[in-house]
């Protein structure tokens, strides 16, 4: 799971998904009182963020014509973790195509 917190415009579409099923992850976790402590010391989520990132690639999602309806649970967070935007944003270009070229836009 990773909250990559790059513009959603500049994500493929299998990015933009994948990290809207992941923030569902991250909240069904934290509602399971589940550990997060290794994603947030490899710096991969923003628990204060999670909602607003959401909205995020929500919106981007339905910019691109997909039909959500998957709302995201309550849950209780601290401001906690730190995500690198500019490394995640070199890290996701590195990985796709895609990104990449979107990133280039």
């Amino acid at each position: 799971m990773r909250m990559w917190n790059t513009k959603t415009s500049e994500m493929c579409n299998r990015h933009l998904l994948g990290e809207h099923v992941e923030m569902h992850m991250f909240v069904g976790t934290l509602n399971k009182e589940k550990s997060i402590n290794g994603y947030l010391n490899k710096g991969l989520v923003e628990v204060h963020k999670i909602k607003k990132r959401h909205e995020e690639l929500v919106n981007e999602m339905e910019r691109r014509g997909f039909n959500h309806k998957s709302i995201l649970p309550e849950y209780r967070y601290k401001k906690v973790g730190s995500v690198n935007v500019r490394e995640n944003k070199k890290e996701l270009a590195r990985r796709c195509k895609n990104c990449k070229k979107m990133q280039k836009r």
